[in-house]
Parts: structure tokens; sequence; C-alpha cells
């Protein structure tokens, strides 16, 4: 819901590129970064004429095939209906009656979990984190707050760390009201849901780096919980590349009957929510409204996840969330990390926050019977996808530049090397400023500069890593510098 305020094998391109290593050492690296299986491309006449070959997206392999293959449709409909049935998971309800309330709710989250840990050979660990709200906006009374969170510690990069959440509370039409019925099917058992079967099936498949799923409370009331888990994830110095909010993901009918069951929405935000007045100040400069980290991590998620694996498209919306709502993913906006939000692409609006009722022989109310349970399975997929490929690919390159220095017609691009064993080079990608997606990569090999003779008043440029196992990070988008 929400708060209601709230690469590559490199080519070599058909005009100069310089790179700042020898040529016989760039093609010694190069040749270690093999082509992945990639879509086809857009159609060539809507590509620009310059270097690079036309970008693609990125074929899931054999083995995200069949993890998401294995995605139950089953298992995420018992959850959902287990959620419901615990009456209220209302932030204010109950937490010690072991069959009705947010407690009871919790406790049977956390046993699920702690399930799936014990077949993880000690990857994963699951916690219960909690902290008192004091009094504050629709928290009366000093009120316990508590997290269900597992983690699946990386193999190669444990600091990286990816995280996707569903929140376990649930409302009625009085957002203050703990004691009536509200099951809180779609919003939001659907997205904790998701949650649970993604840790289900990655804790037995280890990962490059840490994949954070969580279940996360006081949502409603005003994203407490989600607001806790960034704040104590930071604490820790973990770095988060990327988060997930997954929220009413469970029916694709809206209020007329219009139905969409191959979609979902992706919410990204352009201009930061963390930007200070000196980056505000670069943006209004040189552009890059539309090319934010959530941003780029959502072009991300539609390269590994729109395709047959999943058989979903994913619709990506150039806003922070929909109007009057609000989800977890900004309490890691707050903090400055990319985070985007999945939700249905239709919605019917007396299916959420509602009292439980029939007026005027409709019935009200998030009950699971307006769930559609495979397609929760096909956004799970979604997730999984881009769960897998981002824990599984290098890390997003970081100290990207374009170097400004000097007037130019050409353009050169630096940033740092990543440390991962895994990692095998780098690709340039670049399209015209007026083009939503990217549309021409440049596989450059494993260095840490380059120059291109194509000018960058007149278009964007990004950098992204390729792994060994040639899977690649999302884009960094280079701000000016030396």
């Amino acid at each position: 819901m929400g708060s209601d305020d709230t690469g590559a094998r490199p080519t070599r391109p058909t005009r100069r590129t310089f790179l700042s290593a020898s040529a016989a050492a760039t093609a010694a690296t190069a040749a270690t970064v093999a082509m992945p299986a990639l879509a086809a491309p857009a159609a060539a006449d809507t590509l620009p004429a310059g270097p690079g070959r036309p970008a693609r997206a990125q074929r899931p392999d054999r083995e995200l095939r069949e993890l998401l293959r294995q995605v139950d449709p089953r298992r995420i409909e018992a959850t959902v209906r287990r959620l419901a049935a615990f009456g209220t998971r209302h932030t204010l309800s109950s937490q010690d009656d072991p069959q009705r309330g947010i407690g009871a709710a919790r406790d049977w989250i956390h046993a699920r979990l702690q399930e799936y840990a014990a077949t993880s050979g000690g990857r994963m660990t699951v916690e219960l984190q909690s902290y008192v709200q004091e009094p504050a906006s629709r928290i009366p009374t000093a009120t316990r707050i508590t997290n269900v969170v597992a983690t699946l510690r990386g193999q190669t990069a444990p600091n990286r760390t990816y995280v996707v959440t569903g929140h376990y509370d649930s409302r009625v039409t009085d957002v203050m009201d703990a004691v009536s019925d509200a099951p809180g099917a779609d919003d939001d058992a659907s997205g904790v849901a998701v949650v649970l079967e993604l840790a289900r099936l990655m804790a037995t498949r280890p990962t490059a780096a840490t994949v954070v799923f969580a279940a996360v409370a006081a949502e409603e009331q005003g994203l407490y919980g989600s607001a806790y888990l960034a704040q104590q994830l930071k604490a820790a110095g973990a770095d988060v590349q990327g988060m997930f909010s997954d929220d009413i993901v469970g029916s694709s009918t809206a209020d007329d009957g219009t139905r969409d069951p191959h979609a979902v929405r992706l919410f990204a935000e352009g201009v930061p929510t963390a930007e200070t007045p000196a980056e505000a100040t670069t943006r209004q400069s040189v552009g890059g409204e539309n090319d934010s980290p959530s941003r780029q991590l959502a072009r991300f998620v539609r390269d590994v996840a729109e395709n047959d694996a999943t058989d979903m498209r994913v619709r990506v919306i150039y806003r922070r969330d929909r109007y009057l709502r609000g989800s977890d993913h900004i309490s890691f906006l707050r903090e400055g990390w990319p985070a985007a939000r999945f939700t249905e692409p239709n919605e019917d609006f007396a299916h959420q926050h509602q009292d439980v009722r029939v007026q005027d022989g409709q019935q009200f109310g998030d009950l699971p019977e307006f769930c559609d349970f495979a397609y929760i399975a096909r956004v799970a997929r979604v997730n999984g996808a881009a769960l897998w490929s981002l824990a599984q690919a290098p890390g997003t390159p970081r100290g990207a530049i374009i170097v400004t220095t000097d007037l130019t017609n050409n353009t050169t691009l630096r940033w740092q090397r990543g440390d991962e064993p895994g990692l095998a080079g780098y690709e340039v990608v670049w399209r015209e400023t007026t083009a939503a997606e990217w549309q021409r990569m440049i596989g450059v090999g494993d260095v840490t500069e380059v120059s291109i003779d194509l000018s960058k008043d007149n278009v964007f440029f990004g950098i992204r890593a390729v792994g060994h196992n040639n899977l690649r990070s999302p884009v960094a988008f280079p701000r000016p510098g030396a």
C-alpha cells in the first residue's frame, strides 16, 4: 500500500576509441568477457549512428531459469490465506495472542524463514529486529515494532547488499482501528508471500553478494519498520546497491474489470530523494534527471526480468510512487540508496483500506478471494530474476567520472576498478538524451579509463561491469570531474 501521506565481448567501434591501457593489454583482457545470450535489439532504424553495438537485454541462463521455474503459486496462496486468517495484523493489535493479531503473524513468518534458513548450509540467518517506537504520527502509545529479517550472506562480496521487502501489517478504513478484521490479502500479504517464496528458493543457492529478505511492520502507520531496517543497515556499514518493495502485487484486475495479468508496475524516482544542493546544481547544469541510481536499477530490472522465463512485462513508472501513497522503498531512498516499488498494474480500491462489508450488493475488503495467485507467482519471478542477477553480477561501478576539464568533441570516462574476483571487464553504454533506454554498448575490457570519439554534449553515457559469468551490473551514471 503505502502511507496516505506521505557485455560482453568488446567490439571495435565504428569510430575511433582510445583506451588508457595499451591496445595489446586491452585486447588480452577483453577476450575474457564473453557475449551472453541476449534478446534482440531495438529496430535498427531507431538506433543512433555511432560507436558500439545495439544494447540488448540480458537473457536468463539455465540456473536462473531453473530457480524461476520452481516458484510455486500454491505455496504463495497458502501464505496469503494464512496471513489473512490472523484476523487483523494492525500494528497496534495484539502482540501476544497466538491466534490473532500482528504478534501471531510475526511468529508465523519467523518460523517459516527459520525453516528456509535450515536448508542454507549456514548462509542464511533469521532475526526478529525490534525496537520501541515512542508516540508519533499514527502511534498513540509506545509500541514495539518488529521486522522479521532473513539475511542470505554473500560468498565473495558479502558487504554488497540487495534488499526485498513486503509489509506484514494491515489496516481497514480507519487507520487507527486495531480491532476490526483487516485481512490485508493484497495489501500486503501478497508482497510478503513474494519475499517468503524467494527466501525459500534462494536459501539453497550460494550468491556472490548478500540478499536480505524482510517482512517489515508498521508500513501503514508511516513506514516505521522499513525506516528502522534501513537505519540498521546503514549503521552496520552495508553497501546497499538495490532495494525493492513489493506492495500490493496480488491482483491484475481493476475496479472496472480491466485485466493485465502479465504486467507489473515498477515505480522509480528521477531526482533522488537524498540529493544534496551541490548535486542538484550539477544536475541542473548537465542533466541526469532521468539517470538517478533508482532509474538505472529500474532499467536493469527490465533488462533481466522482461522475458519468457517470467512471462511478464515490467512497466517502469517515472515517479517515486502513486498519488497519495508511499511504500517502504522510500525509507531506503532517504538513506541515499537505489530503491523502487513493485505494484500491480490495475488497482481495485474497494479491496484496499476498507472495512470488510457488503454494501449495495458489492463486497468490500481486502480478501484472499480477490487475489490471483498465479499472478503473484509471476511477480515473484520478476523479483527473483532481478535479485539473482544483481547478487551474481559484479557491483555497480564506483567513482564514475566524465572528464570536463577541456572543451573537446570527444568523451573521456574514468571509474574505479571493482575488487570482485569474478570481474571480467566493463562496458560503456550510451543513448540519445531523448531516449529512455540505453541504445548502444561498447565493450572496453578490464580498464578504468576510455576515450570515445563522440561528443559528451550530445548524448548520455554510462558504465557497467561485466562478470566472467557474463552477468552485467546496473549502469553507473558519471558525474562531471577531472
